[in-house]
């Protein structure tokens, strides 16, 4: 069992590690030669320049700088928050608030623990009196407090204190966030995405293509706010193209640039796997070749995009004239049969995961249920690591077993490494590729949105921190530890066992918390891996501004990721607050230096790619309440083991307050994150009417939503498809039995009613 002293020597080795990437940062940054790394935001702004002339450019020589190397921290806490906003976007500063969030629960409860809690429960011999393995570490903890003992109502009367506490920082801070949200809308620049929805489910038409069904659908049914319309095609084997002929183009420019540099010799390189093996042939004119070839793929698959009905998908972005009818478009349901003509809020166009548009509506629900059982499989097969890396944190537990390796495991050095610092890294390393995967299957779920595919991964990791890290290190760690107890006691003596066992896993965190947390947090300012990739691409492929440019990766927030950790810190907190507070200063440095450090990249660094006016935040609110639930149930399973039955019935009272507190906030604020008033959307159109009456909205619109390689962006053959897709289509005459008459004039006819057509008649446009 980890002692104090093995703390101590993780704590150092933790706090050694993190200083050691603060120094190395402050150096790194003021160098001229990383400017980009770490500062790219302000490139990509185009409020900073690379430094010029001689050594300078490279190396900094005012040592008076060197002198200040922490100025960075005060300077990331100076801009206000509403400059923040403007700044990065309020993703980011809502992001922030939830570090905040943290420090503002934590630290009075900090306070009030250290003060009631830990006297309470140090000033008793009840481990002393048992053979439980322990340290001297659980003496502060609630397994210290005899059996039976009154004692135990201070936990209770503490464990209502940090709820009501809670709760009340939650309700405020979502009523923050949400008045934040509405304020952020309602001021925001015009976006096409304020006009637009996504409609999906489109029923098929034998007489119609998607693109005229979908645009007499809303002509008849939004016949005054209906503007323009762009039909989704499955563009991915394009896209696939595109990218990989962007690939080779680097490596074209790579060696020409090489033989540029040294033309007596021209570059060659082995057409086999990874250039290993194969024949050996002229670099620049393999190359050359190869895009040759793509560029006539490319080519091709553009005409039978353009040319063949089946590479339209039944979805649509749809677009209006005001915010005011896209608003009532997206909230309401379009059918008679709500199956059908399924619309919903389009995500902003850079936020739009375009290969998942591409896969049909119908067989989402059966991607979701194959998802589901992948992940439960995830989820129960990785115990058997976290269990091994439990073991390696209860090693005295299991010596009993390998006796023979009790001389090696005693060396004090050797014994305070393996259970100070060697299972949190070992956790850390365990769980380095998960988010990936989590990330693969979100995308095979098939949502639309970058940020709805973020927000699902988040989720996932979220329950599976959860049930592996926080419920697998509890139950794996208790059988180790307490192993030699369960083989020679009685079964009913078992639930007692392992009441005392909860708490004594303190230890086990505390050293998850000082690597993921503090050395984790210090290891993501310095950003080793993007100044060593910029440095070799600035090396060997960019000879131009643009191409140094392009170089830099100034990365982004990853919701995906960051949000679960922080969310594992809250339930880590809130569980052991009453168990063992001797966790919580450990996980407020946690918060207070996380928000220094995303604070600085925020301002400095990262480059959203994507705006979701804070849509994450329930979410987060929702994540904290299920962590203020277990911590309540497991605080009520821990006194049922201590003869506390009497507290039992006060206890049950505070989940249901707490479902109750959580439906209250849901009720009140959520619908701020989920809908948009109507009452907001009229006044920005009316405002934005009188500032700009000859406003072109359709000219705004038009090409918002056309993917990303028809716009010609990134290849300059894609301009012809772009241009195509704006014409005008044809109007030809046609036969339809299928519906009845559109009662709407197509914008495209021109003609005043269909009344005047028999009724077998109707225009069909050809796209």
């Amino acid at each position: 069992m980890a002692t104090l002293n093995d703390i101590a020597v993780a704590a150092a080795i933790n706090i050694l590690t993190a200083f050691a990437f603060f120094l190395a940062f402050a150096i790194l940054r003021i160098q001229p030669i990383n400017d980009r790394v770490y500062f790219p935001k302000w490139y990509l702004k185009g409020l900073r320049c690379s430094p010029f002339g001689g050594v300078s450019k490279f190396v900094n020589l005012d040592f008076r700088s060197y002198a200040k190397f922490l100025n960075w921290m005060p300077a990331a806490l100076q801009m206000p928050e509403p400059e923040l906003v403007d700044h990065a976007g309020l993703d980011s500063a809502v992001y922030l608030r939830i570090y905040l969030t943290g420090l503002k629960i934590f630290v009075p409860i900090a306070f009030l623990a250290y003060a009631v809690m830990v006297p309470v429960n140090w000033t008793n011999s009840t481990l002393k009196n048992s053979t439980v393995v322990y340290s001297n570490i659980d003496e502060l903890s609630i397994s210290n407090v005899p059996l039976g003992s009154h004692r135990f109502w201070t936990h209770l009367v503490m464990a209502y204190a940090f709820t009501i506490w809670t709760c009340y920082i939650l309700k405020t801070e979502y009523e923050k966030v949400a008045t934040m949200r509405l304020h952020f809308l309602a001021s925001e620049r015009r976006r096409p995405d304020q006009f637009t929805v996504l409609v999906r489910n489109v029923p098929p038409d034998p007489d119609e293509t998607v693109s005229q069904l979908v645009e007499h659908f809303f002509l008849v049914n939004h016949p005054d706010h209906y503007l323009t319309h762009q039909v989704v095609y499955n563009a991915s084997k394009l896209s696939e193209l595109v990218n990989e002929k962007k690939k080779i183009q680097n490596w074209l420019d790579y060696y020409q640039l090489k033989f540029s540099r040294n033309s007596s010799k021209r570059p060659s390189k082995r057409t086999g796997f990874l250039g290993l093996w194969g024949k050996r042939v002229d670099a620049i004119d393999f190359y050359t070749s190869e895009i040759e070839r793509l560029s006539k793929e490319i080519s091709l698959e553009r005409d039978k995009i353009t040319s063949s009905p089946k590479s339209i998908m039944p979805a649509a972005f749809v677009s209006f004239r005001t915010r005011w009818g896209a608003a009532v478009c997206a909230q309401a349901q379009q059918s008679r049969n709500p199956t059908i003509w399924l619309t919903e809020w389009a995500p902003e166009p850079r936020d739009v995961y375009w290969d998942n548009l591409a896969i049909p509506y119908v067989t989402l629900t059966i991607r979701r249920l194959v998802v589901a059982v992948a992940f439960f499989f995830l989820t129960f097969f990785f115990m058997i690591p976290i269990a091994f890396v439990q073991s390696l944190a209860n090693i005295e537990g299991i010596e009993k077993a390998v006796p023979f390796l009790k001389p090696i495991i005693e060396v004090k050095f050797i014994k305070s490494f393996i259970q100070g610092f060697l299972p949190g890294i070992a956790l850390k390393i365990f769980l380095i590729f998960l988010p990936s995967i989590l990330m693969v299957m979100s995308k095979f779920e098939g949502f639309g949105s970058i940020s709805a595919l973020e927000r699902r991964s988040a989720s996932r990791y979220y329950i599976f921190q959860f049930v592996n890290v926080f419920l697998g290190s509890i139950i794996t760690g208790t059988a180790f530890q307490q192993l030699d107890e369960f083989i020679h006691q009685s079964a009913n003596e078992i639930p007692k066992t392992i009441g005392v066992s909860i708490p004594m896993k303190a230890t086990f965190f505390i050293t998850y918390i000082m690597v993921d947390g503090w050395a984790g947090i210090a290891g993501e300012i310095l950003r080793l891996k993007p100044l060593i990739i910029y440095h070799l691409k600035n090396f060997f492929l960019v000879k131009t501004e643009k191409d140094r440019e392009e170089a830099m990766d100034p990365g982004t927030l990853g919701f995906n990721t960051g949000e679960p950790q922080i969310q594992l810190y809250f339930l880590l907190g809130l569980v052991y607050a009453v168990v063992s507070p001797i966790l919580l200063p450990f996980i407020i440095v946690f918060f207070a230096l996380a928000y220094v450090v995303y604070r600085h990249q925020i301002i400095n660094v990262y480059n959203q790619e994507y705006e979701s006016a804070a849509a994450f935040w329930p979410d987060v609110h929702g994540r904290i309440i299920t962590a203020l639930i277990v911590s309540q149930l497991l605080l009520m399973g821990l006194l049922s083991t201590k003869e506390a039955a009497q507290s039992t019935p006060l206890l049950i009272t505070l989940p249901v307050l707490t479902i109750w507190f959580h439906r209250f906030c849901k009720g009140r604020y959520e619908p701020a994150f989920i809908r948009h008033p109507l009452q907001e959307a009229m006044m920005k159109d009316t405002l934005e009417r009188t500032r700009e009456p000859n406003l072109n909205m359709k000219g705004f619109l038009q090409n918002a939503y056309i993917h990303p390689v028809f716009k010609g962006e990134d290849d300059s053959e894609n301009e012809a498809p772009a241009q195509e897709f704006e014409k005008e289509p044809a109007v030809v005459l046609t036969k339809r039995s299928s519906r009845r008459n559109t009662p709407m004039p197509s914008k495209y006819s021109g003609s005043s009613s269909s009344a005047s057509i028999p009724e077998d008649d109707t225009l069909k446009m050809i796209p």
